[in-house]
């Protein structure tokens, strides 16, 4: 739980623009410390509005950095918040370039010492990586949380090559948020014309994304990966073992050839001060020493610190919404420092592997984000209806890495996919999911291709699962769960299939016995106590799973709760998830997304409704969505989209 401090010497400009080459303006908010004097400018360059969105989560991480003097300005980004013009996709080199340019602006300012740096998490993480491989002058450090290099192998939209429903989900999401007007308050009259461009400009872009079913252009656009040494800026990556983007952090520990550090604990997709499950640690007072560094010269001994700290977490108990783990801090000079031991699973096969389409209903949350059930639960239900491999353990055994699956197999059918699972069984049969892969089995030769399989034809692959730092308890069993679905975070393939294992091998990435880090305090979360809200609706978050008949229906309902703000604005969002699927028939997966946002102060409210639907065929994807927006009681935008896509080898 983060400790909220009094935090004085902070001048707070709530509202103003910055002005781009093309006569855009981005809406910006800074707190700046320093006494009147030059300092430094961090940047945070999110779509996420600086007013009625994170406002709190802002004010308590910016207004702390700043009281050590540095200005942080939150800027929206083009067609967001309180921004000119129109946001139509993510990525976008128009959105990177207003970014470079928006860090020069900084620079350039009497009240800034010229040296600026960029932090963001998840978007504002992506594009603080891909700005900087734009090299603006001015830019001379960078903190990325929970972001990633490679938009196609470790975003929202694909894993392992197969089709993630969180693109759907996310894109949902997007649309919604799309959706909202610029506050009035903030922008006067000129809200409503802003308000109805948007609206207007709304498509919803899973429409963009179903085009894109393999690693082409369109996702190596933005993947840092495809040249690192485009960033020179030095980076400091953060990421936690419960959040999705954690692979690439290890990719750009070894990738980058800039001073670079790296820490990785135990939390969901959140700034590690606020970090959950717990131990967090004090990320802000370990930014500032960062950016004391690299910003204004001052030498804290950062780069004397471990090259990779990661949280090496104990077994724990399945539990969708853990609060803590237990594990030691290990301070490492490599990733990984293993030694890789062979289980050999499959010697002389055969070993069919056809799941029912139904399997995965303890899966969790693609991307695990609030304080609520995020987390995967139980898997032992899951595992009973997979083929599984068991080694049961005498002694302690530690995981430092990637699990690698190798094996040789056949399909009698063109394509399918195959989802490994690395899960720690209780004695009491209690299974906790370690580390987790899909394949689509068509990307058996890379995803930019899709070939499709030859029945009775032989094919090798070499899957890394997702790295973990993890101990199995003795007395513990290592399990292995193969499955062809993994519903309702994997998109079935249209047919049923039968994956015929010949040959199998786990390679296990065992650590060398590193030692526990004990160089430093990591601290606990710090941050300035932010101005007061009222919580006219609390937050809920549930999520359930039951059958009706032959069909399994997955449901998940977010509820943001109504938040009124210091400015008086009052911010309400619900968002809806429902998954359908029958154990037999492929062709049965459904979707359905429904969000509910809304704004509001004395006098003036406005809110909208987005649906989207998504269901599949033999050969095609089929989305349909609908957005509906409402000033005060009158409805004034009312739009629908019908769209099928061909199936690409998913």
């Amino acid at each position: 739980m983060t400790e909220f401090v009094d935090v004085t010497g902070v001048e707070v400009v709530e509202h103003f623009f910055i002005p781009l080459s093309d006569g855009t303006r981005l809406s910006a908010r800074m707190w700046r410390g320093g006494n009147g004097d030059p300092v430094p400018a961090i940047l945070e360059y999110v779509p996420y509005r600086k007013r009625g969105g994170l406002e709190t989560r802002d004010e308590i991480m910016h207004r702390y950095v700043a009281s050590h003097g540095y200005a942080c300005v939150r800027v929206d980004i083009r067609g967001s918040g309180e921004s000119d013009g129109l946001l139509v996709d993510e990525y976008l080199r128009a959105e990177l370039d207003d970014g470079a340019e928006v860090v020069e602006w900084l620079a350039g300012q009497d009240w800034c010492s010229g040296a600026v740096g960029i932090i963001g998490k998840s978007w504002g993480g992506f594009n603080g990586l891909q700005i900087a491989a734009l090299q603006p002058p001015s830019l001379e450090a960078v903190i990325t949380v929970c972001s990633t290099d490679d938009r196609y192998a470790d975003d929202i939209h694909h894993k392992g090559g197969t089709l993630l429903t969180e693109n759907l989900g996310w894109g949902s999401t997007m649309f919604s948020y799309n959706s909202m007007p610029p506050d009035p308050d903030l922008v006067g009259e000129s809200w409503r014309d802003t308000w109805m461009a948007r609206l207007e400009a709304n498509r919803p872009w899973i429409l963009e994304w179903l085009q894109h079913q393999t690693r082409d252009d369109f996702y190596r656009h933005g993947s840092v990966c495809e040249d690192f040494s485009l960033i020179r800026a030095p980076v400091l990556a953060v990421g936690g073992w419960a959040d999705s983007y954690t692979n690439a952090l290890f990719r750009i520990v070894n990738g980058l050839e800039t001073p670079v550090r790296a820490l990785v604990g135990p939390w969901v997709h959140l700034y590690p001060h606020q970090g959950t499950p717990q131990p967090d640690v004090d990320f802000l007072g370990m930014a500032v020493r960062w950016w004391d560094h690299w910003l204004k010269g001052i030498d804290r001994g950062v780069m004397d610190e471990p090259l990779v700290r990661v949280f090496a977490q104990d077994s724990y108990p399945p539990a969708v919404d853990s609060p803590r783990r237990v594990g030691r801090w290990l301070g490492l000079d490599s990733w990984p420092p293993v030694r890789m031991t062979e289980w050999v699973l499959v010697d002389d096969g055969p070993v069919e592997v056809a799941t029912p389409q139904s399997l995965g209903q303890e899966v969790g949350e693609f991307c695990p984000m609030w304080e609520g059930p995020d987390l995967p639960g139980d898997q032992s239900a899951d595992d009973e209806r997979s083929v599984c491999f068991e080694r049961t353990v005498s002694e302690p055994v530690d995981l430092l890495g990637a699990p690698v699956l190798e094996l040789d197999f056949a399909c009698d059918r063109p394509g399918a996919n195959l989802i490994a699972r690395l899960c720690d069984v209780f004695p009491d049969g209690r299974s906790t999911r370690v580390s987790y892969m899909p394949l689509n089995l068509t990307h058996h030769a890379g995803d930019a291709v899709v070939e499709p399989l030859g029945p009775g034809d032989v094919y090798h692959v070499s899957i890394p699962l997702d790295d973990c730092a993890h101990r199995f308890t003795a007395g513990h069993t290592i399990r292995l769960a193969l499955s062809t679905t993994y519903w309702p975070l994997v998109w079935p393939h249209p047919e049923t299939a039968t994956v015929t294992i010949h040959s199998a091998r786990l390679l296990l990435p065992l650590s060398d016995g590193h030692r526990e880090d004990r160089g430093s305090d990591l601290g606990h979360g710090v941050g300035a106590r932010p101005d007061p809200t009222v919580l006219e609706r609390p937050e809920l978050h549930t999520r359930s799973h039951r059958r009706e008949g032959a069909t399994a229906i997955y449901e998940i309902e977010d509820d943001f709760g109504a938040e009124r703000f210091a400015s008086g604005l009052v911010r309400s969002t619900v968002a809806r998830e429902v998954y359908r699927i029958q154990d037999d028939d492929p062709l049965s997966a459904e979707m359905e997304t429904v969000w509910e946002d809304g704004m509001s102060r004395e006098g003036w409210s406005v809110r909208t409704v987005t649906e989207t639907w998504m269901t599949s065929d033999l050969t095609h994807f089929h989305v349909e969505a609908r957005l509906i927006a409402f000033e005060g009681d009158d409805q004034v935008f009312n739009r629908t989209w019908t769209e099928s896509f061909l199936r690409v080898g998913t």
